[in-house]
């Protein structure tokens, strides 16, 4: 693989720390600011409005710009808006110094995926763009965990410094390593771009993507208590649960690579059914310690086998103009896990036990499914909407 991946997921590596390790600080920034643990919690919200209103946004300031050019100002972006957070004062400014933060994140996900998929021939596109993925997957093993010890021994602010510190060395490396625009590479007029929304595919393929990001998240944001109250683990046992899980992810996410490359439809098909089976069973696995651990593992592997396919789908679907539509799935990804946690907690909230929510997100599963067969079936009527339908 084009050592101009590795650039790319480096800066993948920093963005998806910066996104989550808040949520192992958030008792150290409560307190360091003045304010509650729920206060604090909303600048995880914050972040996420931030990716699906800046990305498009971005994306269309920008269009007329060379891609290596943007991702290079996309990755400063990241270095200033970590900056701000670091040296943020007060929650308020904290607050806009993430949602600053985050209005590169869907953006340069978005057009670094189509970048990759120019660096190397047509039947390794979706390898190419797992591996940019990769980084973010490794955030969660590595980045996270580490952040979160940094910040809790030298406080909160220090991990944002370390970010700091990723994001200059992904900008050195963006620059050194990824080549520049060819004429194949030449952005589109935003006339194209947003002319790719007249496409029923486009639109089913971020249906899926929204879907299968909600089912995960209606469970996995209650996986603490899940694993506490209903499996009877430890907190430091929750911590190692967790690491399977962020194990799973990256696994899964290089497999479905792979897997896009050879038969994409029957990727997302075959991933979304198992996932099904998955999230279903470990309503009943989540009473086992073992049954839990392994479960967890195995839901973090077929759900990222599906990131990267769903991403070539839209990529595909997009046709000649894919920065728009590229970038917006990203953004769907994240109305995706704000939704799933919203109705995990309406769940909750009516009186389902924390065992049932795993049937709720094998529910939302099935509705991805049935939204990925109409897609496999309208292509197939109609071969020519896009070009690797199936």
């Amino acid at each position: 693989m084009p050592i101009a991946l590795f650039a790319l997921a480096i800066a993948s590596f920093g963005i998806g720390t910066t996104e989550f390790v808040i949520m192992g600080l958030l008792p150290e920034v409560a307190a360091d600011l003045g304010v509650s643990i729920p206060s604090a919690g909303l600048l995880i919200t914050g972040y996420a409005i931030g990716v699906v209103v800046g990305g498009p946004i971005i994306v269309v300031a920008t269009s007329r710009l060379p891609r290596k050019l943007t991702l290079v100002g996309l990755a400063a972006l990241f270095v200033l808006g970590n900056l701000f957070c670091a040296i943020a004062p007060t929650y308020g400014l904290l607050m806009a110094a993430r949602v600053f933060t985050a209005f590169g994140h869907g953006a340069f996900f978005g057009i670094s995926a189509v970048v990759a998929g120019t660096l190397v021939p047509r039947n390794q596109r979706a390898r190419a763009m797992a591996l940019v993925f990769a980084g973010l997957t490794l955030a969660n093993i590595l980045g996270v965990p580490g952040g979160t010890a940094l910040g809790q021994v030298a406080g909160w602010r220090a991990t944002f410094w370390a970010v700091v510190a990723i994001g200059l060395v992904s900008v050195a490396a963006i620059l050194a390593w990824v080549p520049s625009d060819r004429g194949a590479m030449a952005p589109p007029s935003l006339v194209k771009e947003f002319a790719v929304f007249k496409r029923l595919q486009v639109w089913l393929a971020m249906a899926i993507s929204v879907l299968a990001a909600g089912a995960t998240f209606a469970c996995f944001t209650y996986i603490a208590p899940i694993l506490q109250q209903v499996t009877g683990m430890a907190p430091h046992q929750v911590t190692w649960a967790l690491l399977l899980f962020g194990v799973g992810i990256t696994i899964g996410n290089l497999i479905g690579g792979r897997l896009a490359d050879w038969k994409l439809m029957p990727t997302i098909l075959g991933a979304l059914t198992v996932l099904i089976l998955v999230m279903a069973q470990f309503s009943w696995t989540s009473h086992s310690f073992i049954g839990a651990s392994v479960s967890v593992f195995v839901w973090g592997c077929v759900m990222f086998i599906l990131i990267a396919p769903l991403q070539m789908r839209v990529i595909e679907c997009a046709g000649e103009a894919p920065n728009l539509a590229s970038t917006l799935n990203q953004g769907a990804f994240n109305v995706g896990n704000a939704g799933g946690a919203w109705i995990g907690g309406l769940a909750i909230t009516f009186g389902a036990p924390y065992d049932m929510l795993p049937l709720v997100g094998a529910g939302l599963s099935a509705l991805a499914l049935g939204v990925a067969l109409l897609s496999s079936w309208l292509a197939k009527r109609q071969p020519g909407i896009v070009t690797q339908a199936a």
